[in-house]
């Protein structure tokens, strides 16, 4: 029997722990030991962890700092909302919801395949920039945006609902800074899991294939991909578009999961995209798992602390710090599983080497 290697063991006990907490939850729900306000957070947590895994492909394999995830996020939410509100009384639930996931799940990524044209030009600082600015143009034009439809079909304005000229049956689908009201709440617990496993099984297959070695060794020395032949381009706008394509999914749960969509800088602006880029660093950059798990923790702490209404923040402070210190995911382990040696062992070489020296 073929032996698995550290990444596929990794990956392995990564779903066993999330079906495991999974069902832990679910019996907490069952039970009634679980708080409402606990309970809330369940779905926007999985949604937070999907576009923490999808900001970590990018940051963590393809090598380039993102600060749109939120922008694809915002995408994916409003262009899923939009097809379940229009069709909301025409397609079955089940049905529309899966179509809502595809078209959320399509136009976020064809928005990172556009946007990574130009923008993966750039590097570093001018990357983070220009990505921050996409998002936050994403949003501002959704706060503008009028749509509404009656029976002659949708009617569309930027100034405000009065100037859509609807009939007097139309209905309001897009209203400005006010959102979309009304989305079908069809994101469960139990749907959220279950896209995370998927998610977690795509980024891990890519990267162990043949086109995410190449978008490693691209990470690693770009100068040296493009001397032995490799499509720079090519396997950068697939792992972006990948990238993006997952914070979209993260998108289409969010918004399926509350009654009114709105784009706002607390959901979907410059604080998102620097909350889940908080989650990256501290689960880890290129580690997954790392990203779920720091995501779960800070998203769920504050809420499980708030009794301790006068120290809530200082103990999250801490724990910041802590998951910091503690990161189990630089150097070491990462190491440890290039190479398919266990802590042990790690630390044997390199007191070796530092015997010899």
């Amino acid at each position: 029997m073929k032996k698995l290697n550290g990444s596929t063991r990794k990956l392995i006990s990564s779903i066993a722990i999330i079906v495991v907490l999974y069902l832990v939850m679910n019996g907490m729900q069952a039970t009634g030991n679980l708080s409402s306000l606990m309970s809330g957070l369940l779905v926007p947590v999985c949604a937070y962890s999907l576009v923490a895994i999808g900001l970590n492909l990018c940051v963590g394999y393809l090598g380039e700092l993102s600060l749109g995830h939120a922008g694809f996020m915002c995408v994916g939410a409003f262009t899923s909302a939009f097809f379940s509100k229009m069709y909301q009384d025409v397609i079955p639930d089940v049905p529309r919801f899966i179509l809502a996931l595809i078209i959320g799940t399509f136009f976020a990524a064809l928005f990172g395949f556009l946007i990574a044209i130009p923008v993966l030009r750039l590097s570093g600082d001018y990357l983070a920039i220009v990505t921050l600015a996409f998002g936050e143009i994403i949003k501002n034009v959704i706060n503008v945006l009028y749509v509404g439809k009656d029976a002659a079909g949708l009617h569309f304005s930027l100034k405000d609902m009065m100037d859509l000229g609807l009939d007097l049956d139309g209905v309001v689908l897009i209203n400005g800074a006010q959102g979309i009201t009304g989305t079908p709440r069809q994101s469960t617990f139990t749907i959220a899991v279950i896209l995370l496993i998927v998610a977690l099984i795509i980024t891990h297959n890519f990267v162990n294939s043949r086109t995410g070695r190449a978008v490693k060794a691209i990470r690693d020395n770009q100068i040296a991909a493009e001397t032995v032949g490799l499509p720079i381009t090519k396997y950068k706008l697939t792992a972006f578009t990948i990238s993006a394509a997952i914070a979209g999914v993260g998108g289409v749960l969010y918004a399926h999961n509350i009654n009114s969509l709105t784009a706002t800088t607390n959901n979907f602006g410059y604080n998102m995209s620097i909350m889940i880029l908080v989650y990256v660093v501290l689960g880890g950059i290129g580690n997954f798992s790392g990203s779920v798990i720091a995501t779960v923790v800070l998203t769920m702490l504050p809420e499980m602390l708030r009794g301790l209404s006068t120290y809530r923040m200082l103990i999250y402070s801490i724990v910041l710090i802590a998951l910091m210190l503690f990161n189990w995911a630089p150097g070491i382990l990462k190491l440890r599983e290039e190479h398919g040696l266990t802590t042990k062992q790690l630390f044997g070489r390199f007191k070796k080497k530092k015997e010899v020296q």
